[in-house]
């Protein structure tokens, strides 16, 4: 039988369906080489060649794969139909002729099928093509590239930069776009208008509303209006005024539907509508895709195939009657610059197929095929007719004028099925019905109401609208959007807030870093150049490394350049172009560095090891001036002043409460060229730093605490406040290096806990080690349908998860635990397989 490999169990387990038993179909668990984390894995002085090695996990799917050519020395390569799909499989054949698995007379066959449904599988089979070596230099580029990017960049970011993490071809220009938006937020100046509203009644009395639009003979503008005063003026000339309709004027109008999806439109209408994160949406379309219930979710394209279209229009005319299909088929045409992966739309395998037919049992995976199928359908569906009414109303002098707006549908066509989101909704006027109005009739004004307005900073990112700019710009692929996104908030440079993106400070000292060292590779046109000509090697018009080449001359120029750098220059620059953000004009005139503590020293950005940043006094430690990172007067009221505050004195020393980078502390003395680093200790977080006592800072700076000796071995036990809270601690020397540490439950109980207690906490402790905190089981969901075994749900630590014998995999936070299947369960288990989920039994050493 023909060996089919394909990258996930779940796509085995349908494919498997439709082929039968004369092929074994076998997963690959996604990619089986990459190039291993360390410097040389790719040499550009030997023509970029790329040392690979097969991941540990890997190594038992490949060996599944070559043990089954034994019996049937025929390779059928069907991995997904893009670029990541085409890499995967050659990889698997370069990986298979490496273990001798593949002879040179073994037939290896490359299949590619846009939906898993039985008809396309069947005619894929009878379509085999070889490797298509285009894709496969296209993506050696890609991922050369990212490497010398990142093995290169990085580095230096970690020498110049303390705190940062890692910087990437994209994700740091993704990271620049968050951050130049939060800079114009910063800088935006709020400006006042008015508008001015009247409600007006037919003289038959129906009422509705109209907004002004000239004063005094001449048309407003936005800011024609800015004061008070003159909206008081405005609403003053209507009123002493009566009025009458100008005219009248109904105009026809059609609405179209949306385009059916592509990658990012179908991430940017998710998180509009149900608010998923790009990752979330592409890990439910993958399982949509893999149990055959959509096409190819990775696409830029946005044409149907003719068979899809015309089962959309027989579907429609079915459901809704024939009034609802065009005369002629919706013709769609992709509009994307780079459009390497326009494969089809993502749109249902089955039209008929609605969602409440497929019985999907993961809420998340109902509610985005839905969202697919409507868009699809509605694709195909008659324009929306729809009138639109315009409506001024004027004095006779001409002085003042008033404009009423309003539609109504005439027809809903599209609409009956679903309207796209809008990602900052704004409020329409003529959205609105307006009652029977005739021209030359009079109005009664039954009141003027002027409405105070501020212009709105610009909005901060979604991660739909994020995709969305990566689009417009021509950086990223399908491929890679959900990926970029969530690395740049996993590398902490990023947070996410109410579905807003906002940076934090070592995001923005990362962007500010880059666009002045390395400007041209953070540059959005460059990217977008370096894309284009990325997919010009998938069409074969360019060599890979020819482009990689002209890439590496330049930027190992510029990585060489930033060799002599020191800390307190990139310091020192990053203050200059931050400064009107950090330290922006008074009031008064005066100096915005002069450290307002001492009056001497000046103000300046300092990073901390953990990546954070903050503004401190150059006159340290003279001066313990310090303030968060950010504009004067972001940080909020402290009770402690930035010199620290005296609570008095014992056993000669002055005791003091200080504010630190990583919280507040208790301290013993003063700084001095004798005394360099003074006993300290943190402030609990359950007591207000600000009513510390003297007494409390003394109890706190004799820490840690001797509770006595472990009557088993006569290790002292000590209790003491942490970074997490208090705790005890059975070691050996107070310095707390090893040893086993349990938890109390208040501060109180670090000086009052007694012997008999501790010795319990701590040999609980002990003996819970190894097996952790008991999870409890929920509910069992029977046996594996497919390879044995109980699967339940169980209660963990951090969350339910799906256990199957040694495997555990974490059930997502938008599913409850009591809506998982059996099958989402299996598949659940499929995919923390592939990512590597069993755990290796160790062999115990002998004794």
């Amino acid at each position: 039988m023909p060996v089919v490999v394909v990258e996930s169990p779940a796509k085995a387990k349908t494919i498997n369906k439709y082929l039968g038993n004369d092929y074994t179909v076998l997963a690959s668990y996604g990619h089986v080489r990459d190039l291993p984390p360390k410097d040389g894995s790719v040499d550009p002085d030997d023509g970029f060649s790329m040392k690979w090695e097969v991941a540990s996990d890997s190594k038992k799917h490949v060996k599944a794969i070559a043990d089954a050519l034994k019996d049937d020395p025929a390779l059928i390569l069907a991995t997904d139909p893009d670029r990541e799909g085409e890499a995967i499989s050659w990889h698997l054949e370069e990986a298979l002729r490496k273990r001798k698995a593949i002879k040179a007379d073994t037939p290896v066959s490359r299949v590619v099928f846009n939906a898993i449904t039985k008809s396309a599988v069947t005619e894929a089979m009878q379509n085999p093509r070889e490797v298509d070596q285009d894709l496969v230099d296209a993506y050696l580029a890609r991922r050369a590239l990212d490497y010398l990017v990142g093995f290169n960049l990085s580095p230096v970011l970690w020498r110049k930069l303390p705190g940062a993490r890692s910087a990437g071809r994209v994700q740091s220009v993704c990271l620049r776009l968050i951050v130049e938006r939060e800079m114009e937020i910063e800088v935006f100046r709020a400006q006042e208008y008015w508008t001015v509203k009247a409600l007006l009644a037919t003289p038959r009395g129906q009422e509705f509303e109209a907004r002004l639009t000239v004063l005094g003979g001449d048309k407003l503008e936005k800011f024609s209006i800015g004061t008070e005063t003159a909206a008081d003026l405005a609403v003053q000339a209507i009123n002493s005024r009566d009025l009458s309709v100008k005219s009248v004027e109904a105009k026809p109008a059609n609405r179209n539907p949306s385009a059916p999806f592509m990658t990012s439109t179908l991430q940017q209408e998710a998180s509009r509508k149900f608010g998923f994160g790009a990752r979330q949406t592409m890990q439910c379309a993958q399982r949509l895709y893999e149990a055959g219930h959509i096409t190819y979710m990775r696409t830029d394209g946005i044409d149907m195939a003719p068979e899809a279209v015309t089962a959309a229009r027989d579907t429609i005319k079915d459901r809704y009657g024939a009034d609802y299909v065009p005369n002629s088929p919706r013709i769609y045409k992709n509009k994307a610059k780079n459009a390497q992966e326009a494969h089809e739309c993502i749109r249902p395998s089955r039209m008929n197929a609605n969602p409440s037919s497929l019985s999907l049992t993961d809420p998340d995976q109902r509610k985005l095929y839905d969202l697919i199928w409507k868009r699809t359908i509605a694709s195909q569906m008659e324009a929306a007719r729809l009138e639109r009414t315009t409506v001024d109303i004027a004095s006779a002098d001409g002085q003042v004028e008033l404009r009423a707006t309003g539609q109504v549908v005439l027809f809903d066509g599209f609409m009956k099925v679903y309207e796209e989101g809008r990602d900052d909704v704004v409020v329409d006027d003529d959205d609105k019905m307006l009652p029977q109005i005739m021209q030359g009739e009079k109005t009664d004004k039954k009141g003027v109401t002027p409405e105070q307005h501020f212009t709105q900073p610009p909005p901060r990112y979604t991660e739909a609208t994020l995709v969305k700019k990566m689009e417009e710009i021509g950086i990223g692929r399908p491929s890679t959007y959900a990926s970029v996104v969530t690395t740049i908030q996993d590398r902490g440079y990023v947070r996410k807030e109410k579905n807003r993106l906002f940076p934090e400070d070592k995001g923005r000292l990362v962007t500010v870093f880059l666009t002045n060292y390395f400007r041209r590779y953070v540059g959005y046109d460059f990217t977008a150049k370096l894309e284009s000509e990325l997919d010009d090697i998938t069409s074969g018009e360019l060599e890979w490394q020819d482009v990689l080449t002209r890439f590496w001359r330049d930027f190992k120029a510029a990585i060489e350049e930033t060799s002599d750098l020191r800390i307190t220059e990139v310091l020192e620059k990053i203050n200059e172009v931050l400064e009107p953000h950090l330290f922006p004009p008074n009031e008064d005139g005066g100096d915005p560095r002069l450290c307002p503590n001492c009056g001497k020293g000046r103000l300046s950005m300092r990073t901390a090891r953990s990546g954070g940043a903050f503004i401190g006094c150059s006159n340290y430690p003279e001066c313990r001036y310090t303030r968060a990172f950010g504009p004067p007067g972001t940080e909020p009221e402290s009770g402690i002043p930035p010199e620290g505050k005296l609570l008095g004195q014992d056993d000669g020393d002055n005791i003091w409460v200080h504010k630190g980078r990583f919280g507040p502390y208790a301290q013993r003395g003063e700084v001095s060229e004798d005394n360099k680093k003074p006993p300290r200790q943190g402030v609990p977080e359950a007591w207000d730093p600000a009513e510390l006592t003297l007494e409390q800072a003394v109890k706190l700076l004799a820490l840690p605490r001797l509770v006595g000796e472990h009557p088993e071995d006569g290790v002292a036990i000590w209790a003491n406040v942490g970074r997490y809270g208090p705790y005890l601690k059975h070691a050996e020397s107070t310095s707390f290096k090893g040893g086993t540490n349990a938890n109390l439950e208040t501060v109180e109980d670090v000086w009052e806990v007694g012997m008999n207690r501790a010795v319990q906490l701590i040999d609980e402790k002990k003996a819970s080690r190894g097996r952790g905190r008991q999870a409890k089981t929920l509910r069992d969901l029977g046996e594996h349908p497919d390879r044995g075994g109980a699967v339940a749900i169980m209660d963990g630590k951090y969350g339910p998860y799906v256990k199957w014998e040694k495997v555990n995999a974490t059930i997502p936070d938008t599913t409850k635990p009591d809506d998982v299947s059996i099958e989402m369960a299996v598949q659940l288990i499929d995919e923390r397989e592939a990512k590597g989920g069993k755990k290796k039994t160790r062999r115990k050493k002998a004794s």
